[in-house]
């Protein structure tokens, strides 16, 4: 197996952090578990054995200090969880490793692409996959067709995606800043909506769950685990076309039986402790691939179960 390892959460107070530290607090590689957040007014401190509170990666001695923390506690293995700190990493060019300790991360390629919606698109459009028809909003002057997605270009989550059915509505939504919003075709919800991990191995080796979902203030509150050739086939390529080398979540809506994708998220995603439970293992992976330790495989059958979004309460 190899040596128990130190591994580091980084941004662990959110939900996807949580899921992590659940996780790892029961693997097998884990030695000692530490997470920090810019707040401990989240349950995260009760998760983490290690936990403390850090500075925003916006701050001016975040990576010394980043630095000196991964030496005295001998880090193996730094885990960054927040999107606004993923992309830091990937634009000071720090995916492989800091300090002493290997990064997981998503590969660059599926960073870039996954990080802006547009070029999600794009790319897309480039390698004839199906997607929605997505514009840049400042481009826009006139929809003739409702209701239409309108997001932000590179934001995370629900938080700024409004759907659309008048031009007020549109125009009230881009009143301040319009640069970074899209507007994307809407693809109505009756066929599904599907919530996909997706991992690749350095050596090429994919792995793939499909979720079909229900979401509940913009997470998924509900889903079953599916089998659809078509999403698969579509996962496959993505995988390929993105040179993935780590774990992604691919979101996308069944249209006419072909599958849209409309966001392609370059991180571990807030299904992460479900899919563990089902044996889609891809935080492990990761760790192991990063390792050079063979992938281990505990995958079973298990189409038709389903996940539920609970809630836990911690006191002091």
């Amino acid at each position: 197996m190899g040596k128990l390892i130190n591994i580091l959460v980084t941004g662990c107070g959110g939900d996807i952090g949580q899921s992590i530290g659940k996780i790892l607090s029961k693997s097998k590689y884990t030695n000692t578990l530490f997470g920090i957040d810019i707040s401990d007014k989240n349950a995260a401190k009760f998760i983490y054995p290690n936990f403390s509170v850090g500075l925003p990666f916006t701050h001016p001695n975040y990576l010394r200090k980043m630095e000196l923390f991964i030496d005295e506690n001998e880090i193996d293995i730094v885990i960054p969880i927040a999107e606004p700190e993923l992309r830091f990493f990937s634009d000071q060019n720090i995916l492989e490793t800091i300090g002493g300790a290997k990064m997981i991360t998503a590969s660059r390629l599926a960073l870039k692409v996954g990080f802006d919606k547009y070029e999600t698109a794009e790319f897309l459009k480039c390698r004839s996959l199906p997607f929605p028809l997505t514009y840049l909003a400042k481009d826009i002057k006139t929809i003739e067709t409702f209701p239409i997605i309108l997001k932000s270009r590179t934001g995370s989550g629900s938080k700024d995606l409004h759907k659309i059915n008048t031009m007020d509505e549109f125009f009230f939504y881009t009143r301040k800043d319009r640069d970074d919003f899209v507007v994307q075709e809407f693809i109505p919800y009756k066929d599904g909506e599907y919530t996909c991990g997706l991992f690749r191995s350095q050596k090429g080796e994919i792995r793939s769950i499909v979720l079909k979902r229900e979401l509940e203030k913009g997470y998924s509150g509900y889903g079953e685990v599916v089998e659809n050739t078509a999403i698969t086939a579509i996962l496959e390529n993505l995988a390929v076309q993105l040179n993935l080398v780590g774990s992604i979540n691919i979101q996308l809506r069944l249209h006419k039986g072909i599958p849209m994708v409309f966001e392609i998220n370059p991180r571990f995603s807030s299904t992460i402790y479900f899919r563990h439970l089902f044996g889609f293992e891809d935080l492990i992976w990761s760790i192991e691939d990063s390792l050079g330790f063979p992938l281990s495989d505990n995958r079973k059958n298990v189409i038709g179960r389903k996940f539920y979004k609970g809630y836990e309460e911690y006191v002091t």
